[in-house]
Formats: structure tokens, C-alpha cells, sequence
């Protein structure tokens, strides 16, 4: 009987976190489709081609400020991005040129898979989000990225963030079951985590081992 009861539990534990972890899913492509994420890759890893990097990164950013400053929705956001490729692509360019480098550049707006960053007092799981993408030359040193919508790009790099004013703004866009997902997890709620499921499993192996 012991050993019935058992295995009901974990059966409920594996539905229940089966079920939870497909909703979190859900909520992720959601999330997903909700931001969109500026993404620019230096040529290289030296001193100098990570200026470039950045030097790229701010001339497209005063390029597209004016752009977005009545931006409403992420679709809004999508269209000024996609009309401005071919002007993204010259405005780099003209930077690489005036550096005295002759490295290509590609502009894309795309979906790209991600890994999990921090931004901030938020986290954005890894997944596929939607992005406008700048590679310099071979696209082989480390890369800068920020949140182009909500816009905090314009605002962060021109004027700084606190933590609070992060979030603040992103929570405009996301409902309260998506702010919860990318808030960052204090370690304590993890631990309290792997403290319930080594309960169960020990009371299951004492369970399975009564006669």
C-alpha cells in the first residue's frame, strides 16, 4: 500500500512539473514575441575592433532615437527596423570607413536563438527572439546586445538606467505572469526548491523500501 501511494505522488510530482514547465514554455514564446533584441558582433576580440564595436553600436542608435520616440507597439517597432535595414547598413559603414577599416557589415532582422542574459534587474530566458543583428567583418569578437523594444537602448546608453527604471519601463509592455518570469530568482527560493524535491525522493525511497 505504502509503495501504491508512492508512486501516486511521484506520478503527481511528474505531471505536475510536466504541466508547469509546458505553461512556462507557453509564457516564453510569449515573452518572445513581446521584445525585440539589438544585437551587434564585433570582427574581432582586439582593443580595437571592440571600440569599433561600440562606435557602430551608438552612430546606429542616434540614427534610429528620432525613429522610435513614438514608438506604441512591438509591430510598430518591426516596421521602423525593417525599413531602416538598407540606412542601418550605410550608417555603419560610414563608421567602419572613418575608422579606417574596410570590413563588411551585415544587417538582418530576424529570429535568433539566445542565450539566458541579465539586464539589469531582469533576466531573459534563452530562447529564439526576434532582432535586429549587426556583424561586423567576421563576426568573431564578443558582442553588445540591449532591448531595442521596450526601447531601452536609446535610454540606456544615452542617459543610464537605475535597476528600478529597467524593469519600471519593461513592465509597460508585459503583463504581471510574464514580469515574474524574467525577474531574477534570488538564490534562497532556489534552494527552497531543491530542498521540496529531495523531500519527496527521500520519502519515495523510504516508501518503495517499506515491506
Amino acid at each position: 500500500m505504502k509503495r501504491l501511494i508512492a508512486l501516486m505522488v511521484l506520478a503527481i510530482i511528474i505531471a505536475a512539473n510536466f504541466y508547469g514547465a509546458k505553461a512556462s514554455n507557453l509564457q516564453r514564446e510569449d515573452l518572445s514575441r513581446k521584445l525585440i533584441r539589438f544585437h551587434v558582433i564585433a570582427n574581432s576580440d582586439s582593443e580595437e575592433d571592440q571600440e569599433l564595436k561600440l562606435k557602430v553600436r551608438d552612430a546606429i542608435l542616434v540614427d534610429l532615437t528620432p525613429k522610435f520616440e513614438k514608438v506604441k507597439d512591438v509591430k510598430d517597432s518591426e516596421r521602423i527596423i525593417k525599413q531602416s535595414i538598407e540606412e542601418i547598413k550605410k550608417v555603419a559603414e560610414e563608421v567602419i570607413c572613418r575608422e579606417g577599416k574596410n570590413y563588411d557589415v551585415k544587417v538582418a532582422y530576424g529570429t535568433f536563438d539566445f542565450p539566458t542574459r541579465y539586464y539589469g534587474t531582469i533576466t531573459l530566458p534563452a530562447g529564439n527572439y526576434n532582432a535586429l543583428k549587426v556583424v561586423i567583418g567576421n563576426g568573431e569578437g564578443k558582442n553588445w546586445w540591449c532591448v531595442i523594444f521596450p526601447p531601452l537602448c536609446f535610454i540606456d546608453v544615452t542617459h543610464g538606467f537605475t535597476d528600478t527604471q529597467t524593469a519600471e519601463e519593461v513592465a509597460k509592455y508585459l503583463s504581471q505572469d510574464e514580469m515574474k518570469l524574467i525577474e531574477k530568482e534570488k538564490p534562497k527560493v532556489k534552494f527552497k526548491i531543491v530542498e521540496i524535491i529531495e523531500e519527496y525522493y527521500n520519502k519515495f525511497k523510504v516508501a518503495w523500501k517499506a515491506p
